[in-house]
């Protein structure tokens, strides 16, 4: 029979955990079981365990000077209850190989999607670039001394009510009811 490793020794050391070397872990029938014959307590089973387990204080050295006890921590409770109640499942352990298989295909999927973001990012670049490149072909090419260039970068009129025209509606948290008006025609001048 082999002993704990230290690290695996001082975890439970520090999360009041049983050591127990025999793998016994209860089946469902017997936690069943146990649970349809033993009375109901008045407090529910988490509580329970919050009131039974050792105290584990996460304050700050200061407010242990200032004269209160340890208080306990009931997320630290919480999470060794949950951890070690006899139906939650076992970790997963795999085998080498099997490990080094999730490893492998994992790594790649990662690899895979670096490369979508890269190739998007490209994309954009280049989408950039050649806007930018129009925009300075219209301020220094088109023969008219950048008048073109400039008509077309005036924002005059375009935020008037607080949104840019363009969107047609207010920006609002929710799509609208029906997605375009077709019925809609420009009223007439008068």
């Amino acid at each position: 029979m082999r002993s704990l490793s230290p690290a695996l020794a001082s975890l439970a050391n520090v999360f009041r955990i049983p050591v127990s070397l025999a793998p016994s872990r209860p089946t469902v029938g017997q936690v069943c079981h146990e649970a349809l014959t033993r009375r109901p307590s008045p407090t529910g089973p988490i509580t329970a365990a919050v009131q039974q387990t050792a105290p584990f204080s996460s304050t700050s050295s200061l407010a242990k000077r200032k004269g209160k006890g340890p208080t306990v921590d009931k997320r630290i409770t919480l999470i060794r209850y949950f951890l070690h109640h006899p139906l939650t499942p076992r970790p997963l352990r795999f085998s080498r190989n099997r490990y080094l298989r999730h490893w492998t295909i994992h790594r790649a999927w990662q690899l895979f999607q670096a490369k979508q973001r890269r190739q998007q990012e490209l994309e954009l670049e280049r989408q950039y670039q050649a806007m930018q490149s129009a925009c300075e072909e219209l301020r220094t090419g088109a023969g008219d001394g950048g008048r073109l260039f400039r008509k077309s970068m005036n924002k005059k009129g375009i935020f008037n009510d607080l949104f840019p025209i363009e969107y047609g509606r207010m920006q609002t948290d929710y799509p609208p009811a029906e997605g375009w008006n077709h019925e809609w025609k420009r009223p007439e001048k008068k």
